[in-house]
């Protein structure tokens, strides 16, 4: 039984930290250099193409979680696991109708906070900013944690230290480049990830036997092919709906939707949804193999990472090292853009000072992004606990914003009191049920009791809306 350690030397994994911090410093910048107002800075011009805006939409969403939780959920829950963590390509397939929905409606809107001020009223509208906020944070310390883990494990370099290195890559481009830079290097990062994932697929499968992977499993850990493990199929579903209310309700999603144009945004999401698919199911099962090849895992939120490195030795551990950088890259770098627009537009902008000028808003955004790097980093430093207890923390808080988003877009006598009630109603039954029964049950519980409110609440109390208010012209 082999136990893991370190794949790569620290001194290989220095270097290809430094050589692609620095290439996606570089590249950023220059990508940035069209950033020439704020519609540049925050949404790339509104001209987003095809390719880019699918490149951009997958790459985001493969994120960390994906190469490290997917295998963890399989690796605990068997081959409902496996898949548990696919459903959440459901939520860019459904987000694809919505975008052409968001274009339609707001075709000069910069952030789903936008939208729901307009539509909710400001009651409704300081509540999404409060969950919108805590699961860009919840996210952005994932994100953070997961490469000090993967970097410690894959070369032995400090977890603080790596961190801090791929976060301070991360504030660095997209504070020069904002949006424009994020799409860009999410571009090449999409690329090397479909790359990364293919080659390590099809190592692991021609190093490998599923027939023996199968009679070890049935051998050994036999509750890992049980398709009816209670908590693998809460878990399925559960996923499934904090994978919709992640993309329902976060600003990173809408800024991409506004960022494409209208006749692209929906097959972009669609095709990114396709392409990231398989990427979780494939870590998943290097999960299931790892007993089968003798290897002893240790810590289950290293264990995709690793018994990739270890079956495909070197060349296999630099490949996996470099996906994962660019997921991390990917994801914390949208993040940081997305949630300081909406801080910037949604706060300031609307709250704050509403007759500031471009130029000071563009500031006020470039800070917030160092301000959000630091946060998280402060976050990261101690090393909070459990991956998944940290990201699905926010699943109450997020399946709460689902019905309030979708009515809110499609039906119009939904009311701001169905809304607000859906939002802290959902929120918290769902905390409870994190508390009470488990991660595996809170976005399901919140979702379930979001869309029973806002239902209830505006058959009894409707309101017709004008679906004018929402094109609503913005101050130059």
């Amino acid at each position: 039984m082999i136990y893991l350690s370190a794949v790569l030397s620290a001194t290989t994994g220095w270097l290809l930290l430094a050589v692609f911090g620095v290439a996606w410093i570089a590249l950023g910048m220059y990508w940035g250099r069209r950033a020439k107002d704020l519609d540049g800075f925050m949404l790339a011009g509104r001209n987003v193409g095809l390719a880019l805006g699918t490149a951009t939409a997958m790459a985001t969403w493969v994120t960390s979680n994906t190469i490290m939780l997917a295998p963890k959920f399989a690796l605990q829950m068997g081959i409902w696991g496996m898949l548990a963590y696919s459903t959440a390509a459901f939520g860019l397939f459904l987000f694809a109708p919505m975008a052409r929905r968001i274009h339609q409606l707001m075709p000069k809107g910069y952030t789903s906070g936008d939208f729901i001020r307009l539509r909710y009223g400001k009651v409704a509208w300081v509540i999404f900013l409060l969950i919108s906020l805590v699961y860009s944070m919840a996210w952005l310390v994932s994100m953070g944690m997961a490469g000090g883990i993967v970097l410690k494990a894959l070369a032995g370099i400090p977890y603080a230290y790596g961190m801090t290195v791929i976060l301070t890559v991360c504030v660095i481009y997209t504070l020069f480049g904002g949006l424009y830079a994020v799409i860009g290097t999410d571009f090449i990062q999409s690329v090397i990830i479909l790359v990364g994932v293919v080659v390590v697929g099809a190592v692991v499968m021609w190093r490998t036997d599923l027939a023996v992977i199968h009679r070890d499993l049935a051998a050994h850990q036999p509750a890992l092919l049980d398709v009816l493990m209670p908590v693998a199929l809460l878990s399925l579903f559960n996923n499934l709906f904090f994978g919709f209310g992640e993309v329902f309700h976060n600003n990173v999603w809408w800024s991409r939707a506004l960022a494409m144009r209208r006749s692209v945004a929906p097959k972009a999401f669609l095709l990114s949804g396709l392409l990231w698919l398989p990427i979780p199911i494939a870590a998943g099962f290097i999960a299931l193999a790892s007993h089968a090849v003798g290897i002893n895992v240790t810590d289950p939120d290293m264990v995709g990472p690793l018994v990739a490195g270890q079956l495909l030795g070197q060349a296999g551990a630099v490949v996996v090292f470099v996906v994962v950088f660019c997921s991390l890259a990917s994801s914390i770098d949208s993040l940081l853009a997305a949630t300081a627009d909406l801080v910037t537009e949604d706060v300031y902008r609307k709250m704050i000072r509403p007759g500031a000028s471009e130029a000071r808003v563009r500031r006020l955004s470039a800070f917030l992004i160092v301000a959000l790097g630091v946060v998280t980093w402060l976050i990261c430093l101690p090393r909070l606990g459990d991956l998944i207890q940290v990201l699905f923390l926010s699943g109450p808080l997020v399946g709460s914003a689902i019905w309030p988003v979708i009515t809110g877009l499609y039906w119009k006598r939904t009311s701001p009191a169905g809304a607000v009630a859906a939002m802290v109603g959902g929120s918290g039954v769902g905390l409870y049920a994190y508390f009470t029964w488990g991660w595996f049950t809170a976005s399901l519980v919140a979702t379930a009791a979001s869309a029973v409110v806002v239902c209830v609440v505006t058959v009894v109390a409707p309101r017709d809306f004008d679906w004018q208010v929402l094109n609503e012209r913005h101050a130059p």
